[in-house]
């Protein structure tokens, strides 16, 4: 099948049947328009950032912006949220698959975060199929007959919010003027397109999530697209509302800069740690005095990351924002007992600590923990929808705290071969389509296994990547361990034999043990999809 595209645009892919209902003259348009206007600075930031991590590597520390310091000293609020964002207790976050997509909203969450991002394998069929999902779920038609089962939305579903792509991802199947063009954008326009009066009409509206920002310069670049956007669609501005996730360390230091930059449009933030995490890893790879622990030991009461989700409580509530807890990994376990409640009271702990601090909600990977983080919060909030005034003028966030990172041991062999393979084990489903995987009773995501592949990166560079039986962390060590782990990959995959877990491990050596660090692993991942 082929379809009419704007002048300048080529899509390099195959339309099947229905695509066509997505890629219409009015969204292309969209697209090609947006492309043209924004592209350039895309560009300009992304170098930005490039320039600002050999600034990290050769020794420079993030710190507040002297130049914004009247943003942080300013009494500001953002715009007045919404009617339906403004209970967001327990958020639910899934890739976009239509059985995923219907068992969200039929979860019992205030929210559901449908990804199109860090959960979600971006092939050309994930894409498309996933917009036609949302205009499906939109309008409560959606519906999936598998296996004998017959899927179909309730009458009360969760709020949708839609995670468009990070700016450092292209959409390679689109063309504008003869370049790739941004994957969010991409994912955005056509969302927009199809769906904005649609969800006003049902009394809710386009609400959007913003992932991998490094700056407020980059936050400003989503919000002039959101002027742009309502006014090509005839919209009053201020309609499509935005949470952005502070996933990189140096966005910590520009949280408030982000929210004012957004104001009209912002619905708050969320505490994104597992991309955190692995961004304090990336920003201070080179650093000799930086050395994180085991994966599982580096928690949120990790120094660090207790800072990070102490400020941005009292950041976002200063500023009248929700304040949305990250994600607990951690899913039920069945045929077992008593693992079940070791898993169950780690996240029921993970969201007592964000409802006693403040949060006004929290996330879940997996439905069976909404009734058990609802519990949490409400014990806290009873009947309230948000805590926004609870205020913490007790909360002194300095730029030290927020680099003070313990733990730094143990480093143990356990931990290691955990790590590897984690990420062949994440790797290989993602190469077969699939972003979101349980492996070893935790929701893995790209923001996870990318923890896992820097930490060895580190582990194998840093002096401090020294096991706790005395062993240096060696890329031959690694290597040793490689075949090892894929065999246990392969033994506990349901589709181990597929050649993807093979092409796995050697894109996981190579990552690990290559001289150069790989910005993110799903940009040299998506050019074999």
């Amino acid at each position: 099948m082929t379809i009419a595209t704007p002048a300048g645009m080529e899509i390099r892919a195959e339309i099947k049947p229905g695509y066509e209902q997505i890629l219409t003259p009015e969204a292309l348009a969209l697209v090609a328009k947006l492309s043209r206007e924004f592209e350039p600075r895309r560009q300009q930031l992304l170098a930005a950032r490039v320039e600002r991590a050999k600034r990290l590597d050769a020794g420079e520390r993030p710190d507040f912006l002297p130049e914004t310091a009247h943003i942080r000293n300013g009494d500001w609020t953002i715009a007045p949220i919404p009617k339906a964002l403004e209970c967001r207790r327990v958020e639910i976050t899934g890739p976009v698959e239509r059985k995923m997509v219907i068992n969200a909203l039929n979860s019992g969450a205030d929210s559901y975060m449908t990804d199109f991002e860090d959960s979600n394998t971006p092939n050309w069929d994930n894409q498309i199929s996933g917009q036609i999902n949302m205009r499906d779920a939109v309008r409560k038609t959606i519906s999936l007959e598998q296996n004998g089962k017959q899927y179909k939305l309730n009458d009360k579903v969760a709020t949708l919010v839609v995670r468009p792509r990070g700016w450092h991802l292209d959409e390679k199947h689109v063309l504008v003027d003869g370049k790739r063009i941004s994957g969010g954008i991409f994912d955005f326009a056509l969302f927009m397109v199809h769906n904005a009066k649609e969800q006003l009409a049902r009394g809710a509206g386009p609400y959007f999530y913003l992932p991998k920002m490094e700056s407020h310069l980059e936050a400003r670049l989503w919000n002039d697209i959101f002027v742009m956007t309502q006014n090509e669609l005839g919209l009053p501005q201020g309609t499509i509302k935005a949470t952005v996730l502070i996933e990189t360390i140096v966005a910590a230091f520009e949280m408030d800069e982000i929210l004012y930059e957004l104001r009209e449009h912002s619905a708050g933030l969320n505490a994104g740690r597992w991309d955190y995490i692995f961004s304090c890893i990336k920003k201070f790879k080179l650093d000799k005095d930086f050395c994180l622990a085991d994966r599982p030991k580096v928690t949120m009461t990790a120094p660090f990351m207790r800072a990070y989700a102490l400020l941005l409580l009292k950041t976002c509530h200063k500023r009248n924002a929700p304040a949305i807890g990250g994600m607990s990994a951690l899913i039920p376990i069945k045929n077992d007992p008593e693992k079940n409640e070791v898993a169950m009271g780690g996240v029921r702990n993970d969201k007592a600590r964000d409802a006693t601090d403040g949060y006004d909600g929290g996330w879940v990977a997996h439905p069976g923990l909404v009734d058990l983080a609802m519990t949490e919060f409400k014990k806290v909030l009873g009947d309230r929808p948000n805590q926004i005034d609870k205020q913490r003028p007790d909360v002194e966030v300095t730029a030290k705290d927020l680099l003070d990172f313990r733990p730094e041991t143990p480093i143990t062999e356990a931990g290691l071969r955990y790590n590897i393979n984690v990420g062949i084990h994440y790797l290989g489903a993602w190469l077969a389509g699939n972003g979101c995987v349980p492996i070893h009773n935790l929701m893995e995501d790209a923001a996870t296994a990318e923890i896992s592949r820097s930490q060895v990166w580190q582990w194998i560079r840093s002096p401090k990547g020294v096991l706790e039986d005395g062993r240096k962390v060696t890329a031959d060590m690694v290597r040793a361990m490689i075949p090892e782990e894929l065999a246990n990959a392969k033994a506990a995959a349901p589709n181990g034999d597929s050649p993807t877990y093979d092409r796995a491990a050697q894109i996981f050596e190579q990552m690990s043990t290559s001289e150069e660090f790989a910005e993110f692993l799903t940009l040299p991942l998506y050019e074999e999809i």
